[in-house]
C-alpha cells in the first residue's frame, strides 16, 4: 500500500511537470516556430501517465477492498464443550513451567494448590537454611574456645552463660540443632521437587482422562442368577446359585 501511494504521487508530479512544459511550449509557438510534433508527443505522454495513474488507483482500490473483506471474515468460535486437551502437550507445558499444564487443561482451580505448595517449600527452605547457618556458626564459635567469637550467646536464655560446667552440654545442643535444620532444609528441597513432579503427573493424567466417559450411561447392575453346572450327574446338583454383575458403558 505504501509503495503504491509513493508511485502514484511521483506520477502525479510528473504529469504536472509535463503539463507545465506543454503550456510553455504552446506559449512559445505563438512567438516562435516550435514543432507541433513535440507538443503532440508530450500530450501523448501525459495521456499515458494519467492512464497509468487510473490503473494504479484501480489496483489500490481493489487491494483496499480485499483488506476490508478479509477483516469482515469472522473466525469460527471454538466449541469448548467438545474440546479435549493433548496429553503430550500438557506434559511438556508442565515440564517447562509449573502450572502451565493445568492452565492448558483448563483446570484453573488447581493453580492455588500448586503455587501454594511451591511458596510453602521456598519459605521452609529459606527459614531452615538461615537457622542452619546461625547454629553452624554458633557451634564453630563454641568449639574454638575463643572469647572474641561468641555468637552462641544470642541463643542462650536470659541470664544464662556458657562455662566449664555446661560447655559440653551446649556443644551437643548446638550440634544437634545444626544437624536438625540441615535435614529440614534438605527435606524442603525434596518436597519442592515432589510438588513439581506431582504437578507434571497431574497435568498428563488429567489430559489423558479428559476423554474418559463419565456420562449417565455408566452403570453397574448386580443381581442373583442361576449358574449351570454340567459336570454334576445329579440334576439337582447341575445348577447353582450365584451373583451376576453387569457393567454398562
Amino acid at each position: 500500500m505504501k509503495y503504491l501511494n509513493v508511485i502514484s504521487i511521483l506520477r502525479s508530479l510528473t504529469v504536472l511537470l509535463l503539463i507545465v512544459m506543454a503550456q510553455q511550449l504552446m506559449a512559445q509557438t505563438e512567438h516562435k516556430d516550435t514543432p507541433v510534433d513535440s507538443i503532440d508527443i508530450m500530450m501523448a505522454r501525459i495521456d499515458s501517465l494519467t492512464r497509468n495513474d487510473s490503473a494504479l488507483a484501480t489496483k489500490e482500490e481493489s487491494v483496499q477492498s480485499i483488506m476490508i473483506d478479509s477483516t469482515r471474515i469472522v473466525k469460527q468460535k471454538r466449541d469448548w464443550s467438545t474440546w479435549r486437551p493433548d496429553p503430550k502437550r500438557a506434559l511438556w507445558l508442565a515440564l517447562v513451567l509449573p502450572g502451565a499444564g493445568q492452565i492448558y487443561n483448563r483446570k484453573y482451580w488447581k493453580l492455588p494448590i500448586i503455587y501454594g505448595g511451591f511458596i510453602g517449600c521456598i519459605y521452609a527452605l529459606s527459614w531452615n537454611n538461615m537457622m542452619y547457618k546461625d547454629y553452624s556458626q554458633a557451634y564453630l564459635d563454641i568449639m574454638d574456645n575463643d572469647p572474641g567469637t561468641a555468637s552462641y550467646n544470642k541463643f542462650l536464655h536470659l541470664g544464662a552463660e556458657v562455662n566449664s560446667s555446661n560447655e559440653e552440654r551446649y556443644k551437643e545442643i548446638f550440634k544437634n540443632r545444626k544437624d536438625k535444620y540441615r535435614r529440614w532444609r534438605d527435606l524442603s528441597i525434596f518436597v519442592m521437587i515432589g510438588v513439581y513432579a506431582l504437578s507434571v503427573i497431574d497435568a498428563y493424567v488429567d489430559a489423558e482422562l479428559s476423554a474418559f466417559d463419565i456420562s449417565k450411561d455408566l452403570s453397574l447392575k448386580v443381581e442373583p442368577t442361576v449358574i449351570p453346572n454340567h459336570s454334576g450327574g445329579n440334576p439337582l446338583q447341575a445348577q447353582s446359585l450365584g451373583v451376576n454383575c453387569k457393567l454398562n458403558f
